[in-house]
């Protein structure tokens, strides 16, 4: 059975491949959703991990999307209003959690004990059970700096730890893009540090285009650019666009997109369609997934372009629908 923590020294598509494949043989069997999902469908055993179908993410608001036993040690359940069914993850194993994300914050944005680590976001704290908020408190305790933590009215404290800095140190701002307008609207001048934006408007602003988004905080933030996180509750993984709204993500997590009148046929580099996630590190729930996202692969990255028409508002880091 694959070893949970031979992915992160995963480096060639050859390796991806066939950890993914071994994945697949334990899921098909293992995961009871991802069984039954598969006996419905007529397929031949896939040679290579573009092969391997994706369960719709639907199943983690619908079933417990659980591999083996049922037991596990963290809940973890997505942002959305008190009118919506929110999705679960179940996690069994926290330390490949925090390994998974760890070793990608440090690849994508920085060691995290060289920084100090502010986080706006207030509606994750409200609602509880998020992963966001997991990691984000990890990735700030291992700063192990008294100015590092959680915002939520006191925005003024962000500019005087920022006046403070010392010429070593380096200032993570990540928040949820209402929040961080609502600091750029007061004209903060944070030149020198990285801002992360993580989400859309959670019904607080009226939603506008990731470009214009973009636009305001550079302008209001004084930053040449802002990077973004791709990540979700059913995700043990992230993806990071360091500014150019282009997603990275880490060797042992893989993008494909689907036609979305056709889930089970991917679609060429540079075409538009359903963003399905192969997540290495959902070792204990699946680890394939059909997103409600849209997006398309590109030389350098992919790129998240809106949601599927008529699936729900939720969490994840999208702001706008484009036309197919």
């Amino acid at each position: 059975m694959l070893s949970n923590n031979s992915i992160f020294s995963i480096k060639s598509e050859a390796e991806f491949n066939k950890k993914a494949l071994e994945l697949f043989e334990f899921q098909s069997k293992e995961c009871e959703v991802y069984k039954e999902f598969l006996s419905y469908l007529k397929f031949n055993k896939p040679k290579s991990y573009k092969e391997i179908p994706c369960l719709p993410i639907s199943f983690f608001k619908s079933h417990k999307v659980i591999s083996g036993s049922s037991d596990y040690s963290l809940l973890f359940k997505s942002s959305g209003t008190s009118k919506q069914t929110r999705s679960k993850h179940y996690i069994k194993d926290t330390q490949l959690y925090k390994s998974s994300f760890l070793n990608s914050y440090k690849q994508f944005i920085g060691n995290p004990e060289n920084q100090i680590i502010m986080a706006l976001l207030p509606n994750y704290l409200e609602q509880g059970h998020s992963s966001l908020i997991y990691m984000v408190k990890e990735l700030i305790d291992k700063t192990k700096h008294k100015s590092s933590g959680f915002i939520l009215d006191n925005k003024k404290c962000i500019l005087d730890v920022y006046s403070k800095l010392k010429k070593e140190q380096k200032l993570v701002l990540i928040g949820v893009s209402y929040a961080l307008l609502d600091l750029a609207k007061e004209k903060a001048n944070l030149e020198n540090a990285t801002i992360i934006e993580t989400g859309g408007m959670k019904g607080k602003r009226k939603e506008i285009s990731k470009e214009i988004l973009h636009e305001e905080l550079c302008c209001g933030l004084n930053q040449k650019v802002i990077f973004s996180e791709y990540g979700m509750t059913e995700l043990l993984s992230q993806a990071y666009s360091i500014g150019n709204q282009i997603f990275n993500s880490p060797n042992w997590m893989k993008i494909t997109i689907r036609d979305i009148n056709d889930p089970f046929k991917l679609k060429k580099n540079g075409r538009i369609g359903g963003i399905n996630i192969i997540d290495l590190a959902n070792h204990h729930s699946c680890a394939f997934i059909a997103t409600d996202d849209l997006g398309r692969i590109l030389k350098n990255g992919f790129q998240v372009s809106g949601r599927i028409e008529k699936s729900e508002q939720r969490g994840c880091n999208l702001l706008l629908q484009e036309n197919l």
